[in-house]
């Protein structure tokens, strides 16, 4: 083939090893996510010090990512949807994971999410450590009720 332009062709590899590039490793050790219900996509990759093409591209990648969108179409990641992007990256630029391999540890992480000891089936469980149980939600309800009370 002849081109009258040179054409750059990139691999799969050479995007990885570019957005490797970019990525600081040792700053994925200290990422702290701010305390707010919602993020835009700028915000988030400020946070990750990664373009937010590559963020876009994750949401296309891992199931469990899926941000709401505004009225304007902008994206609104929650706060748990951060959390998860942060270990996203972790996994892939400091871990050394492939998408597909960080795929399957955060799918074996959500199957082997265990289930809250208020509804187990376990035997082992008695009435009274259910009931300890919900009065330590409920005092956690009442803090955070009165946290918003006082904003």
């Amino acid at each position: 083939m002849h081109f009258k332009h040179p054409v750059v062709a990139f691999s799969a590899m050479a995007v990885r090893v570019a957005a490797r590039k970019k990525a600081n490793p040792a700053a994925l050790d200290h990422v702290r996510v701010p305390d707010k219900l919602y993020f835009r996509i700028g915000e988030v990759a400020a946070l990750l010090a990664c373009p937010a093409y590559v963020l876009r591209f994750w949401e296309t990648e891992f199931p469990q990512l899926k941000p709401s969108k505004s009225n304007t179409g902008q994206r609104l990641y929650r706060k748990r949807d951060v959390e998860l992007l942060v270990r996203i990256q972790r996994l892939l630029y400091k871990e050394g994971f492939t998408i597909a391999g960080a795929r399957q540890v955060l799918k074996e992480d959500g199957k082997s999410t265990p289930q809250p000891l208020l509804f187990t089936s376990n035997a082992n469980v008695t009435k009274e450590r259910r009931v300890t149980k919900l009065k330590e939600m409920r005092a956690d309800l009442e803090d955070l009720k009165n946290t918003l009370r006082r904003k």
